[in-house]
Formats: structure tokens, sequence, C-alpha cells
């Protein structure tokens, strides 16, 4: 029937005298998620993460922008698992906030080694970093997506300058490639808590100074 109006999965469509709807937005598909996330890869790659926008990703991927707020809380969120990261800013600062103050350094030590002792959540980032060492153009995506995602946030929550948050992470950065890359025995063997141990005397330090 002309202008019958039928239901589709994104709400009513209206269908026209030849039986096709009318353009609009593409309703969810089996893979709906997955078409955001090749959408949001292509995005952080040309844009960087500052100028990637909820907006422009579900453009490209052909869906509306509430549909990609169905699947991903934030833009941070969809960053994390397109470049499948092991653990989403959010939640760092969240743990990394949720004790006293002094203790500050051994969670941040704790957290970062206890996540990358998994092989299936260790793979992703030094993946990620070493297609940076190649890719200036990653290199950027990383550094907007480290300052602007977590580091900045951590050090105005916590009233520390950014500098001493990016020694103290730094320090950890280090510490991982030097385990994990390198593989330097016996620092590479060594268990986690006696390196928290080890290192959460000096991250607390680097976060300990004046702002």
């Amino acid at each position: 029937m002309i202008g019958q109006s039928v239901t589709g999965e994104s709400g009513p469509v209206t269908e026209g005298a030849e039986g096709r709807r009318r353009p609009g937005r593409r309703p969810g598909t089996a893979d709906t998620r997955g078409e955001i996330l090749a959408a949001a890869r292509e995005t952080f790659s040309a844009k960087g993460f500052d100028r990637a926008t909820v907006r422009g990703i579900a453009r490209l991927a052909g869906v509306d922008p509430a549909l990609v707020h169905h699947y991903f809380a934030s833009k941070e969120g969809m960053f994390v698992a397109a470049m499948e990261l092991p653990v989403d800013p959010g939640e760092v600062v969240s743990e990394l906030l949720s004790g006293p103050r002094e203790e500050v350094g051994e969670r941040l030590a704790r957290l970062i080694l206890t996540m990358t002792s998994r092989a299936e959540a260790r793979q992703p980032v030094l993946a990620l970093i070493r297609t940076a060492m190649t890719n200036e153009r990653m290199v950027a995506v990383i550094r907007e997506f480290m300052t602007h995602a977590l580091l900045n946030r951590v050090a105005e929550a916590l009233g520390v300058s950014p500098v001493r948050m990016e020694l103290a992470f730094a320090q950890m950065f280090g510490v991982v490639l030097v385990r994990y890359v390198l593989e330097l025995e016996p620092l590479a063997s060594l268990d986690v808590e006696d390196l928290v141990v080890l290192l959460a005397p000096t991250i607390q330090r680097y976060l300990d100074g004046t702002p």
C-alpha cells in the first residue's frame, strides 16, 4: 500500500510507492558494533583522538549517533574497544582514586603490573607500541588518548602537576618494556608483588611533589 508504515529495528519507517524505504538512519545489523569499530579505527587513524567525534564515526559507519552510544558509553570506551586495549581509562582512574592518597603509588604499580602479567591483556598493548614506533600518526593518536583520557584526569584529581604524573607513568612504562620486550633477567621473572614493593615508593615520590 502506498505510504504504508512499517516498523523497523530503529523505529517506524515509511515505504514509498515502489516499496523502497525512504532515506534515513540505517538500523542496527548483526555486525553493527563491528562496523562502528571499523569506522572508529579509520577515524582515529586519520584525525587523531582529539578531533575524532562520535557523530563523525557514526556518519562513516552509516548509523545514527544514538546507536553508537548504545554500544559505547564514551569516545574513550570506543577507542579502548577499537584498539583492543585491556582496560578502560575510567576504570583506571576509579581504581587509583579508590584508597588513601599516600598509597596511590602502590595501586598504580600493582594495577599496571597485574594487568600486563596476563598475556591476553599485554599483547594488544605491546602490538600498539610496536605500531607506534613506525607510525607517526599512531604516535599522535596514542599521545592524545593517554594525555587527555588518562594522565591529565588522574593528575587533576590528585592535585599534582602533569609532568609528575607523566614521570610516574614513564617509570612503569619502562618496566613493562624491559620485562616483556627486552626480557632482561632477573626483572623479567620477578613476582608482581616483589616488583610492587620495589617500585611503589618511587612512584609515590613522583606524585607527592609540589603541584
